[in-house]
């Protein structure tokens, strides 16, 4: 055992701030992206578990959320042409209005929803396919909605109550999990209900489409033969590839940018600085232990490595002890319904920094081993 590991796991009390500020820093910005990127993912849920192994959009998108006015729905027979394709489906979703009938003591709740339209027929390719049989039945009730668990207070009813989207009056039926959403609530039906609802698009223009193919192995095979059939009038993506493509797409907003650039900054001048004069406190504390080593004939650049492995390995439990903070935290969110989600281009970035920071402030703490000189040992 190296003697900066030895040094930090028996004198662990003096570089526990240390360590501390570096796992705060680190989860005050995975904190932030992870909300956006929950986000992010709580919108595309019902895409991203969809049996559909490619989805259409247009030829300028670049995730779900810029599809525009959508794509003219004259293209999926063209999207028929290739040989591969099994299925092709269009991605209904709509905003509408909610209204619960609130009993005696509840509060009325008025509130906009998304609406998502889906086929409630195993297999089907609007269908998420964590959609239990149950749910699947209730679906095909007319004028019968699901909603996601987390999503019940907002909307002020329980499975079996009766509320009122667009004007008309709905059921309650059944409940999904894993579908939250932090501002409008997501609300499930049938294509029949849509219709019923007058929420139904029949229009000359689309959404975004979703592709069942024949051998699911042949994906990115056929995402290219996709887009050569296209020339340019939309574009195809593989599912995992889309969804990653609009997580990244979330962060490119302006305001979320600020958020999130604010959130680094302030993060890295807390590890900074309070990771800095804890080592500097540290190694102060331990002047006579360094001095003595130079009496013994270690030099000035040996020490100066032990200072800089001590800090690195500060910065790696400072990584392990962030990894424990954002997994209660993501834990946490998960049991009241907030959608978190840390995928691993925002997971790297940051432990690299981490530990840039954790090195930095042992080259800031470097000038404190001037002190240890051994003529000071003998008064």
């Amino acid at each position: 055992m190296s003697l900066a590991l030895s040094t930090l796991i028996y004198e662990w009390r003096r570089y526990l701030a240390a360590v501390v500020a570096l796992a705060v820093a680190g989860l005050l910005v995975l904190a932030m992206t992870g909300m956006f990127m929950g986000m992010s993912k709580s919108f595309s849920a019902n895409v991203d578990r969809s049996p559909a192994e490619i989805m259409v959009l247009p030829p300028d998108a670049v995730s779900l959320f810029d599809t525009g006015g959508g794509q003219p729905r004259r293209i999926i027979p063209q999207v028929y042409e290739d040989p591969a394709v099994l299925d092709v489906k269009t991605v209904d979703i709509g905003f509408t209005s909610w209204a619960n009938f609130p009993k005696e003591g509840q509060t009325a709740k008025t509130d906009g929803v998304q609406l998502f339209i889906v086929d409630p027929v195993k297999g089907a390719i609007t269908l998420p396919s964590d959609f239990s049989d149950e749910v699947i039945r209730a679906l095909q009730e007319p004028y019968a909605v699901v909603v996601d668990r987390s999503s019940l207070g907002k909307l002020g009813v329980q499975p079996g109550d009766r509320a009122k989207m667009n004007g008309y009056t709905v059921w309650v039926r059944d409940t999904v999990s894993g579908y939250p959403s932090l501002f409008n609530a997501k609300v499930f039906v049938s294509t029949q209900t849509a219709k019923l609802l007058h929420q139904y698009n029949d229009g000359p223009q689309v959404g975004a489409l979703v592709v069942k193919i024949k051998d699911p192995t042949r994906v990115e095979q056929v995402v290219t033969e996709l887009n050569a059939i296209a020339k340019g009038q939309f574009k195809a993506w593989s599912r995992q590839a889309l969804s990653s493509s609009s997580q990244r797409s979330m962060l490119k907003e302006g305001g979320i940018v600020v958020m999130i650039g604010f959130a680094v900054v302030v993060g890295t001048f807390i590890g900074i600085v309070i990771t800095w004069q804890t080592l500097q406190g540290a190694l102060l504390a331990n002047i006579k232990e360094f001095a003595s080593l130079r009496a013994l004939g270690v030099s000035m650049g040996s020490l100066r490595l032990i200072v800089m492995e001590l800090s690195l390995w500060v910065g790696l439990a400072g990584l392990l002890l962030t990894a424990a903070l954002t997994g209660f935290v993501g834990a946490l969110a998960a049991a009241f319904g907030v959608p978190l989600d840390f995928p691993l281009f925002v997971d790297l970035p940051v432990a690299v920094t981490l530990l840039i920071i954790a090195i930095l402030s042992g080259v800031l703490s470097l000038g404190v081993l001037k002190k240890s000189q051994p003529a000071d040992l003998l008064r």
